[in-house]
């Protein structure tokens, strides 16, 4: 939906401030869609509630694409917002039980599909502006691709799985202390997004205004930038296994601050391009494993601490698309990298909060039958 925005904003007109304000609006409402998918995990299981999600972004698309005007653009974009967070919170569920159950880093292999699925919509949105399809007909398309999705998705037992939802005890309430303990990685995620923002958004403008590069260099950082995503998070799991979560953690900030730094100072765009896809790589291994150890904190009600977890990941969006948004209106690209790579050596000090899964036979020990559930609704 994000790589068609300038394409629906031609095509109905829509002022600038209206498609900030949406692509804001996007963000909010989908922290709302976290409880939403929170209510569904717990009534349905995480499965079907990401079954759900994908039927109802699929209708959003089609509907962005159709809308004759702006109040029908605005619902149809709040829509695809309520689907998307509730599908996080059914994905990210779904992956924390799946590692529980196998004893093993899992989450990395999640985002890895989850950030081919963006290259895979980039270079659709690019192929329908090529073909010189409709906007209408390039988000058809799309919303195909994520219905033919929603028909593939299958329920699975789990190796530990021995109670299904109707088996499972009621939990106690999460507590004001979860909170506490939820800040750490809460912070990462706002700093993750927040870098996240400040690289797609600006660096094909900072390539071109304050590097000189040319219209059809401008958008390699991004590419770079994204290809550092997929490989990083495809090596992540491994990195874990083999290093730890703590160490791993500890490197990537490292590799993120000196990266951002290295975009801040960079002499001319190929040297840009080079820092981009390091960042990339860095802050792609941050996010899964934020998640991960967050759903081991109460692994009985994960789905409850995800969408708690959530609300931080879209504070950082809009954050992060304010404040790059402010400075680079203003031309100071190089400070709003520099910006970036100093929160990044703040995550240095939330490194020591991430935990990594422990061996399946350990793990079996340990945790009570309920809790290797494929899936624990709190009741």
């Amino acid at each position: 939906m994000y790589t068609t925005v300038p394409a629906v904003t031609e095509h109905l007109r829509l002022p600038p401030l209206l498609t900030t304000t949406l692509m804001v609006a996007v963000a909010l409402v989908a922290g709302g869609g976290s409880f939403l998918g929170l209510a569904a995990i717990r009534r349905a299981g995480p499965v079907a509630t990401m079954r759900g999600a994908v039927l109802t972004a699929a209708a959003a698309l089609v509907l962005i694409g159709l809308a004759p005007d702006e109040a029908t653009v605005i619902c149809a974009y709040i829509l695809f917002g309520l689907a998307v967070g509730a599908l996080d919170v059914g994905v990210n569920t779904r992956a924390a039980a799946i590692e529980r159950a196998y004893g093993r880093s899992i989450f990395g292999s999640f985002y890895t599909a989850w950030s081919v699925g963006g290259v895979i919509a980039a270079l659709l949105t690019a192929g329908a502006a090529r073909l010189e399809w409709p906007v209408a007909t390039g988000l058809s398309v799309q919303a195909g691709i994520v219905l033919l999705l929603a028909v593939c998705m299958r329920t699975h037992a789990l190796p530990s799985s021995s109670a299904g939802p109707s088996d499972t005890p009621a939990q106690p309430p999460l507590g004001r202390r979860l909170w506490i303990r939820l800040i750490p990685f809460g912070l990462v995620l706002l700093v993750v997004y927040v870098v996240d923002s400040t690289v797609s958004a600006w660096s094909a403008v900072y390539l071109r205004q304050t590097l000189a590069a040319s219209l059809t260099v401008a958008p390699l950082a991004y590419a770079a930038y994204q290809a550092g995503t997929v490989v990083g998070r495809a090596a992540t799991d491994r990195l874990v296994r083999r290093f730890g979560a703590v160490a791993v953690v500890r490197t990537a900030a490292l590799l993120v601050a000196g990266a951002l730094a290295g975009m801040a100072a960079a002499p001319s765009w190929p040297f840009a391009v080079l820092a981009a896809g390091a960042v990339g790589l860095g802050s792609s291994v941050l996010a899964p494993l934020c998640l991960a150890s967050a759903a081991r904190l109460r692994p009985a009600a994960s789905e409850a601490v995800l969408a708690r977890l959530n609300l931080f990941n879209y504070v950082g969006v809009i954050t992060g698309g304010a404040v790059s948004g402010l400075l680079g209106s203003t031309g100071q690209f190089r400070l709003a990298y520099a910006a970036s790579a100093a929160l990044a050596v703040l995550l240095l000090a939330a490194a020591r909060h991430f935990t990594q899964q422990p061996p399946a036979s350990a793990r079996a020990e340990r945790i009570p039958p309920f809790d290797r559930a494929d899936s624990q609704p709190l009741g």
